[in-house]
């Protein structure tokens, strides 16, 4: 199987993802699925084992790009850091604007979700998010069957906890609207990278914000005390997924 079928047939999984998100009921509970914390797990050894070792590699290519270059960008020597703190920042930034605007309807005596503007921000910043992970299927710096399978494993348990995060947060919009948007977008992305390739420093600059991103939006899942997260899992997760990672590295 040629790597371009392989990463169509690893899309449409994290397409899957969202499509039948619904029916797995056994991950809408408190205290909060053990498979859960555990796909948690596995995106964060992804991060720290393989995803920030690689940031190393990109903050090169901004070194390369940018040494010879006037402005502000020359001379750094943390270009893929900062993005991934942007990444970070961002994804922060509209979970709090989510779970705001949920308070604010409560106190006007309507249902405990965010408004419908709050819900399409929200929704539109992980459709880019998914429509990203699609396009790294074909542009990575591992291109290699081995790192286009670590990717796919990793970020697809990764769809599975956002998609549940999203569902907890939105409610029926999520389920009637938002996770169908969710299921198209790493397909869009993964046909944009099929016809476009970016320039390194752009693919560089993606990877960094996608990576803060993840940190993110993993741990604003296990982290709060309402959660009643699955700490063993979670660590299971995390501790044998690393051990992969350098056993085939």
């Amino acid at each position: 199987m040629s790597q371009t079928v392989l990463s169509l047939v690893i899309v449409l999984l994290f397409a899957a993802v969202h499509i039948l998100g619904k029916g797995m009921v056994f991950l809408q509970s408190t205290p909060r699925s053990a498979w859960l914390s555990l796909a948690g797990g596995v995106s964060v050894a992804y991060v720290f084992v393989h995803l920030l070792p690689e940031l190393a590699e990109h903050q090169e290519t901004f070194r390369r790009e940018t040494e010879h270059r006037p402005g502000p960008l020359a001379g750094m020597e943390s270009h893929t850091y900062l993005i991934a703190l942007l990444g970070l920042a961002v994804f922060y930034g509209l979970d709090r604007l989510a779970r705001t605007s949920a308070r604010q309807e409560e106190r006007a005596g309507r249902e405990k979700r965010p408004s419908k503007g709050a819900f399409w921000l929200h929704l539109g910043s992980f459709a880019i998010y998914n429509v990203l992970i699609g396009y790294l299927l074909l542009h990575r710096e591992e291109t290699d069957l081995r790192g286009l399978l670590i990717y796919g494993v990793a970020m697809g348990l990764h769809f599975i906890v956002n998609d549940q995060g999203l569902r907890e947060h939105h409610g029926r919009a999520y389920d009637e609207q938002g996770r169908w948007i969710l299921a198209a977008a790493p397909l869009l992305g993964w046909g944009i990278g099929l016809v476009t390739e970016l320039p390194a420093l752009a693919i560089a600059a993606l990877f960094a914000f996608l990576a803060g991103g993840v940190v993110l939006n993993v741990l604003k899942e296990e982290l709060p005390e309402e959660r009643e997260s699955r700490f063993w899992a979670f660590a299971a997760g995390t501790g044998a997924y690393a051990a992969l990672l350098l056993a085939t590295g």
